[in-house]
């Protein structure tokens, strides 16, 4: 199972130049609020994942006075040792590296998955469907690697088609050709469409044990809710051949899975709307535990989950119980606190943190 070994940073946000060593099993980052606790995390998901998980921006991680950041991760697996580096400029170019050489898809099997709780990740729940659509996707992906070129089937075929309905709308495109775009993206979207529904089942009951576990009164539920009722390609390219008079009217394909919804629901209700903020942020957090069992039910690497300040709102109990699932399984968690004893936990490693200054990590019994 890959894990992260170390961290280096340099010109990162706050955090002074310095390798932070990383444990097996609970880190936890701890330091008073506004030291860099939330972007060390930044930094070993930007090193991992080649971009940042809190800004679109990638130049807004570089440190002030610094013409270039740096966070490079060293995982280790059963007799692998692989070096990603991500480096970002001032002028926009990023580099991105695996063991010296540019980053490309296939070196994602190479580290764990990553699994992300921030305070604006709230998103995910509250936000709009395409967000819950690409996270479950990329669940997809984990899950079932051989699957992932369905997605991006689809978003090709999809590009393809609104192209050329936009073209037939100017004026200047063959509307029949349109009968082969519809059948490469039903076929496609199919795919798509049953390996969302059984990533879905995989996930639900999980979910609804995680949001009870943490203090989510009332009857949870997940559900993957498809725009097309079609059980084959035949019959989803029948629904985009019947409403292909609207999509030449409006320019674009209003019809498929690239509509699709993850409804994630409280006593009927979707808790996009109508769930508080304390609702929303436990089912950020109960799908992250979802989709870590599943991967682990799988077969999959455990992810590495990067959780900024998730023990402030939960009593002893639930922070017990939330520290039982990150131990249960495997796999490596970061988290963040103001205080040590905000993480009832029989062993960890600690890292204080000082001024975006970590210090040297130790091995402790709480």
């Amino acid at each position: 199972m890959p894990r992260v070994e170390s961290l280096a940073v340099r010109g990162f946000r706050n955090l002074a130049a310095a390798q932070i060593p990383l444990g097996d099993g609970v880190n936890l980052v701890w330091g008073p609020n506004g030291t860099g606790k939330t972007n060390l995390l930044e930094a070993i998901y930007t090193a991992l994942a080649g971009r940042s998980c809190r800004t679109r921006n990638d130049r807004e991680a570089i440190a002030f006075g610094e013409s270039l950041g740096r966070a490079e991760a060293i995982v280790t697996g059963k007799a692998e040792r692989h070096e990603f580096m991500t480096a970002i400029a001032r002028d926009g170019e990023r580099r991105q590296r695996v063991d010296g050489t540019p980053a490309t898809p296939d070196h994602v099997a190479l580290r764990p998955p990553l699994a992300v709780f921030l305070p604006d990740r709230l998103v995910l729940v509250k936000g709009p469907p395409a967000g819950r659509r690409a996270h479950l996707d990329r669940l997809c992906a984990a899950l079932w690697p051989g699957r992932a070129e369905a997605r991006r089937r689809y978003s090709r075929a999809l590009a393809q088609r609104n192209a050329l309905l936009g073209r037939i709308r100017a004026g200047a495109g063959d509307a029949a050709s349109l009968e082969a775009w519809d059948g490469e993206l039903a076929a496609a979207g199919i795919d798509l469409i049953v390996t969302r529904g059984e990533a879905a089942t995989l996930l639900a009951p999980g979910f609804a044990a995680a949001a009870e576990a943490l203090g989510l009164a009332g009857s949870i539920e997940l559900a993957y809710s498809p725009r097309s009722s079609a059980t084959s390609a035949d019959e989803l390219a029948t629904q985009l051949r019947e409403r292909r008079e609207s999509d030449l009217g409006r320019g674009f394909t209003g019809h498929g899975p690239h509509l699709d919804e993850l409804d994630l629901r409280i006593d009927g209700r979707a808790i996009r709307r109508y769930g508080s903020q304390g609702q929303q942020r436990v089912a950020v957090l109960a799908l992250l535990f979802a989709e870590r069992e599943a991967l682990i039910a799988a077969g999959r690497p455990a992810p590495l989950m990067l959780l900024d300040d998730v023990t402030s709102e939960l009593d002893a109990d639930r922070r017990r119980l939330l520290c039982g699932r990150l131990a249960d399984g495997g796999g490596q968690a970061v988290l963040t606190a103001t205080e040590p004893s905000q993480l009832p936990t029989s062993s960890r490693t600690e890292i204080p943190i000082r001024e975006g200054r970590a210090l040297s990590a130790a091995s402790e019994a709480a």
